[in-house]
């Protein structure tokens, strides 16, 4: 009946639509009632209130609570107005008395529509719905939200700026189905019914945007309440952190990623790579000398991606034997050799869902060779004595200390199975390669050494910290670490010095100028040029960025001339 009142106004610039709790024929009663005011209804369409959910409105009136209560949440955040009025439908009685309940309902909703636009109501709303759209328009932030069942319903002008996707491409559709990888980064209840939905939460994220570029965002996710605590869906603003998280690493912010320790400008091209890595799931060959932390870098790119909630299962291929490798590999059946009491899964289906990291993969064997190579080739394998094959969802990530080319050459390791590893080569420098990281990381294991052993106040002396710049490291990271450790163990003060520093083979502790001019050869044009460049040629923080007296940088410079 609203409708017809509407219509029969004939009000320039109004459009409207109606529906119902279900779709239905209208009531004969309300088309009889309406004919007695000159309104006719009899043509008018019937639909039901999920169908309005395609249409934009500026304002939305629900005539009773049924109607208030079933009506879903709407695309651009329209006005709603419940007016409350009872359902005639429901009214019972004699045929005179329901004809009457719809007559006074008629004259209610004339009376109301007629209320609606001669005071000025609809005016009211539509600028309050104008109002809000300019200022949700122009904040910096982007902002968009969707129902329970994910249709969007919403999404600003930033947001379209940042994702570089349009309303029109996003209003109405699953947010899964719309964003590659899905907007949330596949972390939130809509993706996983054991997240609950918080009031309030924070995350950052990397997404692709509609023309294929990856972006970071921070988004603030709030769970969204209608007037009666029931949940009708989720609210996120977000903004674009790209730029401040590549100048955090352009002006060395940061000494860290990932739990990985170095500022040297090669370690700092490794964590971008990182960053590229982890939200692909190609597979990854890490190769470094020992100790140069290869398990630490597999770790940082299964974190840093959306493989995270699944597990990183490493494996040491170079240190079980091939019958037991390829059961930690590929699992078994009960029975299928003596000892095997259980079926028992493998660490590839372990890992489906995340990371296998295959440590030391220049020393498995060449049967277990043709085996990797079929499941990088299409997932599958089958357990120890079963003939059932397992269809698995696993980034490979290996590693190794050995030339492979030189393994491919002796006939020791198949060529296509190393181009199936290679995909993209991850390459550590050895520690002697990035001299200036020294302090750093000695610095960082000291402190954490010394929260172990609950004890404080203890320091590298100069002189103890110069010998280990000037030590060549075949142990590399992970040498180090141990010469703190043992370092710990005999120094009985508070100051580190060279005497208690482990025994090596040829290690002789060299004279304060030795010491120096050895330091002074082991600077490198392409750190010093990065050190000046980010501290805009200032000498002095360039020697503290490079970890060097003032005096090593000048005599270096003037050794070198311009660079």
């Amino acid at each position: 009946m609203a409708e017809g009142f509407v219509l029969a106004r004939k009000e320039a610039g109004v459009e409207i639509a109606s529906a119902g709790t279900e779709a239905s024929h209208i009531h004969p009663t309300a088309i009889k009632v309406m004919a007695e005011v000159g309104v006719d209804i009899s043509k008018q369409a019937s639909k039901d209130l999920d169908s309005l959910s395609a249409l934009d409105f500026d304002v939305v009136v629900t005539l009773c609570g049924n109607a208030a209560e079933s009506c879903p949440v709407l695309p651009g955040h329209p006005e709603v107005v419940n007016w409350g009025l009872p359902d005639p439908d429901a009214a019972e009685g004699s045929e005179e008395e329901i004809l009457e309940a719809f007559r006074q309902g008629r004259d209610k909703i004339k009376q109301l529509v007629d209320d609606f636009f001669e005071c000025g109501y609809l005016q009211a709303f539509a600028e309050a719905k104008c109002c809000s759209d300019t200022i949700l328009a122009n904040i910096h932030d982007g902002i968009i939200a969707h129902d329970m069942n994910r249709r969007i319903f919403f999404f600003n002008k930033a947001a379209e700026e940042i994702t570089g996707y349009s309303r029109e491409d996003v209003i109405n559709h699953d947010c899964h189905d719309v964003f590659p990888g899905n907007f949330c980064g596949n972390d939130c209840h809509f993706c996983d019914n054991s997240t609950p939905i918080g009031d309030v939460s924070k995350q950052e994220i990397n997404i692709t945007t509609k023309s294929g570029e990856s972006r970071a965002i921070e988004m603030v996710i709030k769970k969204m309440a209608d007037a009666a605590r029931g949940e009708i869906g989720v609210l996120v603003s977000f903004r674009d952190v790209t730029r401040e998280r590549r100048l955090a690493k352009q002006v060395r912010k940061i000494n860290s990623f990932a739990g990985i320790i170095g500022r040297d400008h090669e370690m700092l091209e490794i964590f971008e790579l990182i960053g590229d890595l982890a939200d692909s799931s190609v597979p990854v060959l890490i190769q470094g000398e020992s100790g140069t932390g290869k398990e630490l870098v597999a770790a940082a790119i299964h974190n840093e991606g959306q493989r995270s909630k699944g597990l990183f299962v490493p494996v040491n291929c170079g240190a079980l034997p091939e019958a037991l490798l390829e059961s930690e590999l590929f699992g078994h059946v009960k029975g299928a050799f003596t000892g095997a009491i259980r079926d028992k899964k493998g660490r590839f289906e372990l890992a489906d869902g995340g990371t296998i990291f295959l440590d030391e993969i220049g020393d498995i064997p060449p049967a277990m060779q043709v085996r990797l190579l079929r499941v990088l080739q299409d997932g599958a394998f089958e357990r120890v004595g079963s003939e059932k094959t397992q269809k698995v969802d696993v980034r490979v990530i290996s590693a190794t200390n050995k030339h492979l080319m030189d393994e491919i050459e002796a006939g020791r390791f198949r060529e296509d199975l190393y181009y199936r590893l290679n995909v993209v080569p991850v390459d550590l420098p050895p520690l002697r390669d990035r001299r200036n990281d020294i302090p750093l990381l000695v610095d960082y294991v000291l402190n954490r050494e010394l929260q172990n052993v609950g004890k404080e106040g203890i320091e590298l002396a100069p002189e103890t910290l110069d010998l280990m710049m000037t030590y060549d490291w075949p142990g590399n990271v992970r040498e180090l670490q141990n010469w703190i450790q043992f370092a710990l163990v005999k120094c009985r003060g508070n100051q580190i010095q060279p005497i208690h520093l482990p025994p090596r083979k040829g290690l002789r502790i060299p004279g304060a100028g030795e010491i120096k001019k050895r330091r002074r050869k082991k600077l490198d044009i392409a750190s010093v040029r990065a050190a000046l460049k980010e501290t805009n040629d200032n000498r002095v923080e360039a020697s503290k960025y490079l970890g060097v007296s003032r005096a090593t940088l000048y005599r270096f410079l003037d050794d070198v001339g311009d660079i």
